[in-house]
C-alpha cells in the first residue's frame, strides 16, 4: 500500500512540476518588417515558409496609413510605417513623416523603451538593413530616450562598400539582407535576445525599380526563404530550451495601383498590408483588418510589458491576442455633445469615458482628463455633454476592461 501511495505522490509531483514549468516558460519575441509588399503581391506567389508560420498561428490582411481623410492619416512611406509599429501610434503622434526622420517625438515611447524601462536586465536586438532604424527611430543612445541601449546591434552594412560593393541594380541590398538574416538566425539560436527586430529592404528596392514584375516576385520568394531560416531558429529555441516565442512578420506599406513602382499615397493598394504570426490566441481584432499599430501592444502583452495609464491612453493599437473589450471607436461633435460609439468585443463589463481639451503629452507634459461617464460595454455608444467645456480640440479615451481606445476631435 505504501508503494502505491509513493507512486501516486511521485506522479502528482511530476505533474505539478510540469505545470509549473509550462507556466514559467521564458517569453521571447522577434518581429520582422519586410519592406514594400502589398498583400496581393505576397499572395500571388508560393510562400511555403510564411504559410508554415501561419498554420501555427494565423495570416490576415492589415493596413497602414491611419484613418483615411482624418487627423491620423499617415503617409504610406517606409520609416513612417516602421515608427507606427514601434510606437503603436499614427503619424500625428510619433511625428515621423518621411524617410528623413527629422524630428521623431520620443515622448511616444517605442516597444524597446517600454521593455527596457520595465526589464532593464533583459536583452534586446536590432538586425537591420538600414542603420537609421536603430539610431533614429529606436533612438539608441540618445538623451531623448534616456540613452536607451540595444544589446545586440547588427546594422550599418549599407555603409560598407568594401564587403558590399554598390551596383546599379541593387543586388548588394539582397546580400545585405542575407547578412542581416544570417546574424539574426545565429544570434537567436545562440543568445536568444528577449526582444528582437529584423528589418529587410530588398523587396522594396525591386518594387521601385521594376514594379509588378518577375524581379519583384523573385525578391518576395527570397524573402520567404529568409523567413524560413528565422522560423527554424525560433523553433530550435523552443525545442531545446522550452522558451515561449512570438514571431510577427509584416510589411510597412503596399504599392501604387498603376505600376507597383511607387507608394506613399492613400490608395487601397498602398494601404493594403498583411500580418503573419505563430500566436495561437488570436482574437477578433486579428481578423478585422488590423493596423500596423496593433503589433506593438501585441508584443507588449506577450512580453508582460505594462503601460503606465497616461501612456496607455495615447496608444492607438489594440492587441491581436488575448481578451479585448472594445474596437472601432468613433467620435463626432454635434450641438454641444460628443457622440461616441464602439464595437463591443466583450459584452460584459463597462466602458469609462475620459476627456481632455489639451495635448500637453506631445511635449512631455501631462493632460488633465475629466471622467465623463461609465456605461455598459454592450451599449456600444454614449453621448457626452461638452456644452460647458468649449474647445476646438478634444482627446477622448474609452477605457474598457481589457483595452483602451482613443479618438481626437480637431475643429
Amino acid at each position: 500500500m505504501k508503494s502505491v501511495f509513493v507512486g501516486v505522490f511521485s506522479l502528482l509531483l511530476t505533474f505539478q512540476n510540469f505545470s509549473v514549468s509550462a507556466q514559467s516558460k521564458v517569453k521571447k519575441t522577434v518581429f520582422v518588417i519586410v519592406d514594400g509588399i502589398s498583400s496581393d503581391a505576397l499572395e500571388s506567389i508560393p510562400r511555403p515558409n510564411i504559410d508554415a508560420i501561419s498554420k501555427t498561428g494565423g495570416y490576415t490582411h492589415a493596413h497602414v496609413g491611419g484613418d483615411k481623410n482624418a487627423y491620423s492619416q499617415t503617409p504610406t512611406i517606409s520609416a513612417v510605417g516602421y515608427n507606427s509599429l514601434l510606437t503603436g501610434t499614427w503619424v500625428n503622434k510619433h511625428n515621423v513623416w518621411d524617410n528623413d526622420i527629422k524630428d521623431p517625438n520620443y515622448n511616444y515611447w517605442t516597444i524597446f523603451r517600454f521593455f527596457k524601462e520595465q526589464y532593464p536586465n533583459k536583452r534586446s536586438a536590432v538586425f537591420s538593413s538600414w542603420l537609421d532604424n536603430r539610431t533614429k527611430l529606436v533612438g539608441d543612445g540618445l538623451p531623448q530616450t534616456d540613452k536607451l541601449r540595444t544589446d545586440f546591434p547588427f546594422d550599418g552594412f549599407e555603409l560598407d562598400t568594401i564587403h558590399f560593393p554598390h551596383d546599379k541594380l541593387k543586388a548588394y541590398m539582397h546580400q545585405i539582407d542575407e547578412k542581416v538574416v544570417e546574424e539574426a538566425a545565429k544570434t537567436i539560436k545562440n543568445n536568444a535576445p528577449d526582444l528582437s527586430w529584423v528589418y529587410l529592404e530588398y523587396t522594396d528596392d525591386m518594387g521601385h525599380r521594376y514594379g509588378d514584375s518577375d524581379q519583384f516576385h523573385e525578391a518576395i520568394k527570397m524573402m520567404d526563404n529568409q523567413m524560413g531560416r528565422l522560423w527554424e531558429a525560433v523553433k530550435y529555441r523552443e525545442r531545446n530550451f522550452g522558451e515561449d516565442w512570438l514571431i510577427v512578420i509584416t510589411t510597412d506599406h503596399g504599392r501604387d495601383p498603376k505600376t507597383g513602382k511607387g507608394h506613399g499615397g492613400q490608395s487601397d493598394r498602398e494601404r493594403s498590408t498583411w500580418i503573419v504570426t505563430n500566436a495561437k490566441d488570436l482574437n477578433t481584432n486579428f481578423k478585422s483588418n488590423p493596423g500596423i499599430v496593433d503589433i506593438m501592444p501585441t508584443v507588449a502583452r506577450h512580453m508582460d510589458v505594462n503601460f503606465p495609464k497616461e501612456q496607455a491612453f495615447e496608444i492607438d493599437g489594440v492587441s491581436l491576442t488575448g481578451k479585448i473589450s472594445i474596437l472601432n471607436p468613433a467620435a463626432k461633435k454635434e450641438a454641444g455633445k460628443i457622440n461616441v460609439n464602439w464595437k463591443a468585443s466583450d459584452k460584459e463589463g463597462t466602458v469609462k469615458i475620459w476627456l481632455t481639451t489639451t495635448n500637453h503629452f506631445e511635449k512631455g507634459g501631462r493632460d488633465l482628463y475629466f471622467f465623463m461617464d461609465e456605461v455598459p460595454a454592450a451599449s456600444e455608444k454614449a453621448d457626452i455633454d461638452v456644452s460647458k467645456i468649449p474647445s476646438k480640440f478634444y482627446k477622448i479615451v474609452l477605457e474598457g476592461k481589457y483595452n483602451n481606445l482613443n479618438r481626437w476631435i480637431v475643429e
